[in-house]
């Protein structure tokens, strides 16, 4: 199949969870012999090549600004796509439901993965709200299909919409790697530091997780894995802190991401807003013990796996004190039950094949009633 895959900011993942989406579904459709290509913005991706790992790059502008990047590119990918036609597209973030239905209207059958519920997150105003909301039922009309990435996202629009979507999780990889070349540059020693990534905004709570890790009594250090272009003021905040134990390397990916992952003593998950959040799961393929937000998302992920934690400094700091405490064969249970569900539940070649036989069905439908 021909498949495209737009709405992110492109490939190689040096972002987010959807980027990183994009690169592990799209290199994997790649190398079973798809002809794949995905959209990027050129502000974001600056490789010269025009391929990766097999998958073609289409990067185009857009406009740099928190409220208008998303829209602006995804736009402009549409019209790109609509004079280059493929046999299937997928779009992601449930913000560009709106153009869906461009390449229906010339015979492409398209997908859109909604995510979470952006509307309820914190760094977005009134009108961004509403064009989430908005979105939220444009998603349910103007897409071949909507994909959900978690039970408790499929559960609200069914329940609110009437609308049975394909579910299909998020992806991750399983298994520790054993180099630790970023632990040494960063003074780290396996299993003697918790581990925080996420974009540093408010609804994944960065504020909590270092003010909490600042009431407690070990002399173990936590690392803050993140960035966020639009959030300068909430993530000075956050660095302000005067704590020796607490380190911000920035954005870490590829190699250095799985070794921090591998080798903490704990992870911690404090995002209280999204679908599945890969991250989380991240963390867990590779044997983290989790401390997770107690949210419903978080609970279906790691619920049987890690230790939840109320959404309150004392009681993080309470808690991350006992895992402290905890021995090694405690952990270790912990570990291998994170590992165990990923494996299950998560694994990527699982997905790839439930991508592809969404696309399948899509190219299958389209051609019959065009028949």
């Amino acid at each position: 199949m021909k498949i495209a895959l737009l709405g992110t900011r492109g490939i190689p993942a040096n972002y987010g969870g959807f980027e990183t989406f994009a690169e592990e579904l799209s290199t994997r459709l790649a190398a079973r012999g798809h002809d794949v290509v995905v959209y990027g913005r050129t502000n974001n991706i600056r490789i010269r090549e025009t391929t990766y790992r097999g998958v073609r790059l289409e990067l185009l502008p857009t406009i740099s600004h928190k409220y208008l990047d998303t829209l602006a590119h995804t736009a402009l990918s549409t019209l790109h796509l609509l004079t280059h036609p493929t046999d299937v597209a997928l779009y992601c973030n449930g913000a560009n439901a709106v153009f869906t239905f461009l390449p229906r209207a010339i015979g492409v059958p398209t997908a859109l993965n909604v995510d979470g519920l952006e509307r309820k997150r914190k760094k977005w105003n009134r009108a961004a709200r509403a064009w989430y909301l908005l979105s939220e039922r444009l998603s349910t009309l103007c897409p071949t299909a909507m994909v959900t990435d978690a039970r408790v996202i499929e559960r609200y629009y069914n329940e609110r919409y009437g609308l049975r979507s394909d579910f299909i999780a998020y992806g991750a990889e399983s298994g520790r790697v054993e180099t630790a070349e970023t632990l040494d540059r960063l003074g780290l020693r396996p299993g003697e530091y918790f581990l925080y990534v996420s974009r540093m905004e408010p609804e994944n709570n960065a504020l909590l997780v270092v003010r909490a890790f600042e009431r407690t009594r070990t002399d173990r250090k936590l690392v803050m894995v993140g960035d966020a272009p639009y959030a300068a003021g909430y993530i000075e905040r956050v660095k302000a802190t005067r704590d020796p134990r607490i380190l911000f390397p920035g954005a870490i990916y590829g190699q250095g991401y799985r070794e921090l992952q591998s080798h903490c003593r704990a992870y911690l998950h404090a995002t209280e807003v999204g679908g599945t959040h890969p991250a989380l799961i991240e963390a867990m393929g590779r044997g983290a013990p989790t401390l997770f937000l107690d949210a419903v998302e978080n609970v279906e992920v790691a619920g049987g796996a890690g230790i939840a934690f109320a959404n309150d400094e004392a009681a993080l700091a309470a808690l991350v004190d006992r895992f402290c405490a905890m021995d090694d064969d405690e952990l270790r249970v912990l570990s291998e039950r994170a590992a165990a569900i990923v494996a299950e539940r998560y694994d990527w070649e699982r997905i790839v094949d439930s991508y592809e036989r969404l696309f399948e069905r899509l190219l299958s439908a389209t051609a019959t009633r065009h028949d």
